[in-house]
């Protein structure tokens, strides 16, 4: 295997001249970046954009070939194999008619296949991890100048990402990461020994990052975490999260905070207490509930049970009534019986849940779950899926139907609606962050829109009366991204100072 010095020696061989069009060429490379997987994922495409244009590529127009294609990966479903290689497998042909053409590779199933990837994939130049994102514009380098694959995996984050440049896709909405990797053991998930025990960030980076963007234009902030509710754990304050919360109600011209996702093991009532009294934290809550089985949770390896979890839900609720609460569930578990499924029914009737991420259970290698007894038959699992699909929608449908003839402030933002060229609507979120569609009018993305709710569905309301129209800054940073279309269309970003 090539060193670092052997690669600079060859580097150097080649001359000032040539090595100066190679930098050249390199500044007019384009990327795409592929994103399979949850919101931290999404955050650190964010992260792979902005270093990748720190370094010179420029992003890809629609409908072309890019340069560089980089597969962030997901490693918690079966599918996400499949997806992978499929979607690797077709880009061989691609590859070979584009020389010089780049395939990158990183995410939670790179750091698990690690060099499996290269041996069933070989025309893939780079295989990257979660610990070393920013490693990624100069293995691509040294893969081009070896002419061979390059695969760097870490076992442990040795630079907290968020210090990473950011080309965010939304001007006036932003991930923000609070902490990275998991200190839980479910049964069911490979995510910890992925992305390594939890690294939390100091409350003062956080804060300044928020202030930064807010700076920028932005009006919402997503904190992002494994489990954003241990936040603190690292360096010993277990009310580290709600302190957190009520700091970003203080920095002014941020208007919307939220965050995902909580454990309801460490979901305290300090957090609730800090959610009901600072104005810019939102009325609504993501807390995967997986299973309302007792045995199952148990089995799961999940420490809590169904009622302590309806009994947050409940002091919530009881904070703020108009919160809208969602969730994510697993049906088929090992060992699942139809008893257990039918509990599973009663806490979603129970809890009157806004909607809900529902998954049928896919066995992960190197997961205590995938050998468990008394897996569930495929059938079996399909026809239970479809039962809990549908409970959730008729609990989405009678919230949904209770915002009829209410008002609502909205958020427009791009991408939320697929039918508004066709139906004259814009789209964006409320407050408690259900999908509203609203008559045409004079607004931007990031502009705010105040309107009626006429009609509701299990997914989205319909708000054609529109009684306001307030422009924003965020509409304001839209709008100068927008206007501005030689620039780069992402904002980088790292960890800046803290304001005076």
């Amino acid at each position: 295997m090539p060193t670092d010095a052997s690669v600079g020696a060859r580097v150097a061989a080649i001359g000032a001249a040539s090595f100066r069009r190679t930098l050249a060429a390199v500044e007019r490379r384009t990327y795409e970046v592929r994103t399979f997987g949850c919101q931290m994922n999404v955050h650190d495409s964010e992260r792979i954009a902005g270093l990748l244009e720190a370094s010179g590529y420029v992003a890809a127009a629609d409908g072309t070939t890019a340069d560089v294609v980089v597969f962030n990966t997901c490693a918690v479903r079966e599918n996400a194999d499949n997806r992978l290689y499929g979607n690797l497998g077709y880009l061989v042909r691609t590859k070979a008619q584009h020389p010089g053409m780049q395939i990158a590779v990183g995410g939670c199933l790179a750091q698990k296949d690690q060099r499996t990837i290269v041996e069933r994939a070989p025309w893939v130049d780079v295989v990257f991890g979660t610990h070393n994102i920013g490693s990624l514009p100069v293995l691509l380098e040294r893969a081009r100048v070896e002419q061979e694959a390059q695969v760097e995996l870490l076992e442990a984050l040795e630079t907290f990402p968020s210090t990473l440049p950011t080309r965010r896709e939304s001007a006036y909405r932003a991930w923000v990461s609070i902490s990275v990797g998991c200190n839980n053991t479910c049964t069911f998930c490979i995510v910890p020994s992925l992305r390594g025990r939890e690294k939390d960030r100091r409350p003062g980076e956080v804060l300044a990052e928020v202030a930064a963007l807010v700076d920028d234009g932005v009006l919402e902030v997503t904190l992002l975490g494994q489990n954003v509710n241990s936040y603190g754990v690292e360096f010993g304050d277990r009310e580290a999260f709600g302190k957190l919360l009520r700091a970003c109600g203080e920095i002014d011209g941020l208007e919307r905070v939220r965050f995902t996702s909580p454990h309801p093991r460490d979901f305290t009532d300090d957090v609730i207490t800090a959610m009901a009294q600072t104005a810019n934290v939102m009325p609504s809550l993501h807390m995967p509930l997986q299973s309302g089985s007792d045995r199952v949770l148990a089995a799961m390896r999940r420490s809590y049970r169904a009622e302590k979890y309806l009994g947050i839900i409940d002091r919530v609720r009881e904070a703020m009534p108009d919160a809208a609460i969602t969730t994510d569930i697993i049906v088929g578990f090992p060992g699942e019986t139809e008893a257990d499924f039918a509990q599973t029914l009663e806490v979603v009737e129970r809890a009157r849940f806004a909607s809900a991420f529902t998954f049928q259970y896919s066995p992960r290698p190197g997961t205590p779950a995938a050998s468990m007894p008394d897996q569930v038959p495929p059938e079996v699992v399909a026809e239970r899926y479809q039962r809990l699909v549908a409970a959730v929608e008729r609990s989405a449908w009678a919230g949904n139907q209770a915002c009829l003839g209410t008002t609502v402030e909205v958020l427009v933002a791009e991408g939320e609606g697929r039918k508004d060229d066709a139906t004259a609507r814009l789209s964006g979120r409320a407050r408690d962050n259900r999908l509203v569609h609203v008559a045409a009018c004079d607004a931007r993305p990031g502009d705010v829109v105040t309107a009626v709710v006429t009609y509701a569905a299990p997914h989205h309301l319909v708000a054609d009366e529109v009684t306001g129209v307030r422009r924003t800054r965020g509409g304001d940073a839209w709008q100068s991204r927008r206007d501005a279309p030689t620039e780069p269309s992402g904002v980088l970003l790292g960890i800046p100072t803290v304001r005076a």
